[in-house]
């Protein structure tokens, strides 16, 4: 946000249900999806949205109110109508799954199910996935803010998929090893149109510059 600022573009942070600074409980991609709506309800029009990983489910499933004019989908799942995150990532090719992603029963994957139920990302591999060109400075600070997801965000289908009524933009991640390259071609076949920057899946934190310049150059499209 610090870079967007710096060339002129203002920004705001959306803090899903139970996650960053949101002091309401977690819930589920329906649910993820309606308190998007109700801020996109206050912001205002000509917003350019941007859902990063699972986010973009979010914002697949959100009403939109009209109050936006192109979505961006960073290194993130485009689902289609009555599809689910899961079935999403089941589709990517064998090879390419994200870490984790539909290797059946019993795989520990990239992600560990706590005791009730949540899911968060093992400690000794979520840096080498998620943030592989990110500095260990970066890392220390990230993994110190993940917090834990509903596995009913994953497996909830959507009703709508809003990349059909309003433009688009995937930007590939390069060197992602969460949503690998191959994945993030299907996905982006969905979309308006595609951009690539040469990170791993967390541009914000080891490149947010380069960032920042893709963003800001949607913005005033």
């Amino acid at each position: 946000q610090a870079e967007l600022d710096r060339r002129g573009i203002p920004s705001f942070a959306v803090d899903l249900p139970g996650h960053g600074l949101s002091l309401d409980p977690l819930t589920d991609l329906h649910g993820d999806a309606e308190a998007l709506a109700a801020i996109l309800a206050r912001v205002g029009p000509d917003v350019v949205l941007v859902g990063h990983s699972y986010g973009g489910a979010v914002i697949s499933q959100a009403d939109l109110g009209g109050q936006v004019s192109r979505l961006v989908y960073l290194a993130a799942l485009v689902p289609e109508e009555g599809q689910d995150g899961a079935s999403v990532m089941a589709g990517f090719p064998p090879s390419e799954r994200p870490e984790g992603a539909a290797k059946g029963a019993g795989d520990p994957g990239l992600f560990q199910r706590q005791p009730d139920g949540t899911l968060l990302p093992d400690p000794a591999r979520g840096p080498s996935v998620v943030y592989n060109t990110c500095t260990p400075m970066e890392v220390a600070a990230a993994m110190a803010r993940i917090g834990p997801q509903r596995a009913a965000t994953l497996r909830q289908p959507t009703t709508r998929a809003n990349w059909r009524d309003v433009p688009s933009t995937y930007i590939r991640c390069l060197r992602d090893r969460a949503v690998p390259l191959a994945g993030q071609d299907q996905m982006a076949s969905r979309c308006t149109d595609v951009v690539d920057i040469d990170t791993d899946h967390s541009p914000f934190l080891c490149a947010p510059g380069p960032l920042a310049d893709l963003l800001a150059s949607l913005a005033r499209r």
